[in-house]
């Protein structure tokens, strides 16, 4: 292992040399200023690699860039200002004139809606209706006096009616289900089911005014309805008045107001159900409006979007009649559009501000970069090993200072680089000499830890295979171990089974007892349905008799009816008697009817009693044979499972004959184990003592080597400057 080691550092110690010399005599040597040295090929050091450089380190770059971005940041930042300013006193304006405006179309509704709300009480406590109501409530029994009653109402809602084309109908609701619903008009609402729905009855519990919002009747139109729970005058009870008013009434003064350019106005409940709209295809369904979800304040403005993401400004109120929302909304964008000249002169007079940043730059750069880069040049020449370089700039400004104390430290360098190139080669000289000496003491020492390395690994491998085996019969042992405890165990799950098909058989022979006695139990029940059967057949027979008396009962009573008839005044006692005697035998018919169909149905569940007794007979004779089987079963796994146990204790008392034979085994191969591994130690410690030996020996040599070629990059190094 020392001499692969001692070859691998000799060889690697050549290849760096002869690399290093290559390198050398391809940058030309010492003195050869026309050849290109081997930095020339570092990346990043010639003039077109240096223009593919990040900008950023530059320091012309760095000022342009100072120029260009302060003044364009002024610029843009004053527009852009300006533009929000002017976009935020539009929106404001714009926010305080709607609130206004729906306010005051807010009250308007409000007064609109309220004279719905008077008008229906005004005609429902209009004298005469009263007197008309207070009449039905007398004459509910006359059908005619009812219908001439409910015409009158029926005329009094249709005037109504006529008066004001905005209601679509009107219903008057009795207090009582059994009276009839009075509705005038060709209005959407079921009259059938209009006595379920939830908003009448809330109606009718709170005694108040209700306001139902917009939805598609039966005849597809789209409309809303006033309710109220009003009491009678008189004793007539609580009627609901119900007024079903097209969406008109609203829509009619939603469309006469503008917000702006693209606005639409919206009249909807808490649960987001559109009452009306400037856009008609929105009554009567689920508002889009999103952000009116969890709006508690009663009026508000506020900026949101809308359901496709364009920015809008929304105003609402609440309508103190009905609690309905009034909701305007109008596109920023539109509001804003005046603005956007501002931000097209913001962006002219950026873009003058760039030009005229870029010219500035363009000459600080030129007028500071130029000399620095000039610099940065020697500089590189210099990083090549070219110290006959100077620079010429002579100004007395920070950069003529800097191009003169280049000049001086190139100078020192110089007399740096001889007074070293001398120095190098001595100790070049002395490094070879020592070198030599160290690789004869090596070899020596490598040859001694060869033979002594063998010896200990012979050893080392017998220690090991005796250790190999050793642990080969412990492992052997184990195994037996548990091979016993597994038969140990196999055994006792054998008498558990045997024992358990001894249990199985004595439950078998128990259910094949009771198999038996249900068998008998079945048949004797058959026998007895059968005579319940004829039993019934005999009812139903007396029945049909039963049957025929009633009959001739009919007939005499009918004919002593008739002789009654005949005798006058003094056959009436006889045709009340008669008629009793008819009267009793219809019932006795009834009843003998009735007692037919008790029994004819007692014999069709006897029938179906007897079906299914037949279906289970022959299933208990089926089961009767599986348990035979399944007992034969259990005897002939008993047998075979007392069997396996013999078997099972043959095979244990082999193992443990097999488990001491082994143990005397395993104290042979643990002796020989302990012999090895004494020889083994021995071994080991000789071989420790020679390989110490072996490093000092190759420490040397490696530190001989790593000499060398110190001096050898020095040397190397110096050739690459090039000097007068």
């Amino acid at each position: 292992m020392g001499e692969e080691k001692q070859k691998q550092n000799s060889s690697s110690s050549k290849e760096r040399s002869g690399s290093k010399r290559k390198a050398s005599a391809a940058s030309g040597g010492p003195g050869d200023p026309k050849k290109p040295s081997r930095f020339a090929s570092l990346p990043g050091i010639s003039g077109a690699q240096l223009q593919n450089l990040n900008p950023f380190k530059s320091v012309g770059v760095k000022l342009f860039l100072i120029f260009f971005v302060a003044i364009a940041a002024i610029v843009l930042t004053l527009g852009l200002t300006s533009y929000s300013k002017a976009k935020s006193t539009i929106k404001n304006n714009t926010a305080l004139a709607n609130s206004q405006t729906i306010q005051q179309t807010q009250e308007k509704l409000d007064i609109i809606l309220k004279q719905y709300e008077d008008m229906a009480m005004q005609m429902f406590f209009d004298p005469e209706m009263q007197s008309v109501i207070d009449e039905l409530a007398r004459n509910r029994q006359d059908e005619y006096q009812n219908f001439v009653l409910t015409d009158q109402i029926n005329k009094k809602l249709s005037n109504q009616l006529n008066s004001n084309s905005s209601i679509k109908a009107i219903y008057l609701v009795p207090p009582e289900e059994s009276q009839r619903i009075i509705s005038s008009g060709s209005g959407g609402l079921d009259i059938n089911t209009i006595r379920e729905v939830d908003w009448f009855k809330n109606a009718k519990k709170t005694n108040q005014t209700s306001w139902v919002p917009s939805s598609k009747g039966k005849d597809g139109s789209v409309s809303f309805e006033l309710v109220r729970s009003l009491q009678s005058l008189s004793r007539g009870g609580a009627y609901v008045i119900i007024v079903e008013l097209k969406t008109d009434v609203i829509e009619n003064q939603l469309n006469g107001i503008s917000l702006g350019d693209g606005s639409k106005l919206q009249v909807g409940d808490a649960n987001g159900q559109v009452v009306a709209s400037t856009v008609n295809s929105e009554a009567g369904t689920k508002a889009t409006l999103s952000f009116m979800q969890g709006q508690t304040e009663p009026t508000k403005t506020l900026e949101t979007q809308d359901n496709e993401g364009n920015e809008i400004l929304a105003v609402y109120n609440t309508l103190e009649t009905t609690g309905w929302r009034l909701v305007g909304t109008v596109p920023v964008e539109m509001l804003v559009k005046d603005a956007k000249g501002i931000l097209v002169l913001t962006m002219g007079m950026a873009v003058g501000a760039i030009v005229v940043a870029i010219l500035i730059g363009f000459w600080m750069a030129r007028m500071i970069a130029t000399p620095l880069s000039k610099l940065k040049d020697l500089m590189l020449e210099g990083a090549k090993g070219n110290l006959n370089v100077r620079t010429q700039h002579k100004s007395k400004d920070e950069i003529g200072q800097l191009g003169q104390a280049f000049n001086l430290m190139v100078d020192q360098i110089t007399k740096l680089v001889q007074q070293t190139n001398t120095t190098a080669q001595l100790v070049l000289e002395t490094a070879g000499e020592l070198t030599d000496a160290s690789k004869k003491t090596a070899i020596s020492a490598k040859e001694i830890a060869i033979a002594t390395e063998e010896i200990a690994n012979g050893a080392s491998s017998l220690a090991t295979e005796a250790e190999r085996g050793n642990e080969m019969t412990e492992h052997m042992a184990k195994q037996m171990g548990l091979v016993i405890t597994a038969n140990e165990e196999m055994g006792s799950a054998a008498r558990h089974v045997e024992q358990s098909s001894q249990y199985g058989t004595k439950q078998l022979n128990e259910l094949l007892d009771k198999t038996h006695q249900t068998e008998e139990m079945t048949r004797e029940l058959m026998h007895k349905v059968d005579a319940l059967k004829q039993t019934a057949s005999s009812v139903n027979k007396v029945l049909v008799v039963l049957q025929n008396i009633t009959k001739q009962t009919n007939i005499l009573s009918l004919n002593a009816t008739i002789e009654a008839a005949r005798a006058g005044a003094a056959g009436r006692g006889f045709m009340v008697v008669a008629d009793e005697i008819r009267q009793l035998a219809d019932q006795s018919r009834q009843s003998i009817d009735m007692v037919g169909q008790i029994t004819g149905q007692i014999m069709s569940e006897m029938n179906e009693t007897v079906e299914a007794l037949s279906d289970a007979y022959p299933l208990f004779q089926h089961q009767m044979t599986a348990v035979k089987e399944t007992n034969e079963i259990f005897v002939s796994v008993q047998e075979q499972m007392g069997d396996f146990t013999q078997r099972l204790q043959s095979v244990t008392e082999s193992i443990s004959a097999l488990h001491d034979s082994h143990s005397v085994l395993s104290e042979g191969m643990s002796n020989v184990s302990a012999v090895a591994e004494e020889s083994s130690a021995t071994s080991e410690e000789v071989a420790s003592l020679s390989n110490e030996q072996q490093s000092v020996g190759d420490h040397l040599v490696e530190l001989s080597a790593k000499l060398e070629n110190v001096s050898i990059q020095l040397k190397e190094s110096l050739s690459r400057f090039t000097l007068n």
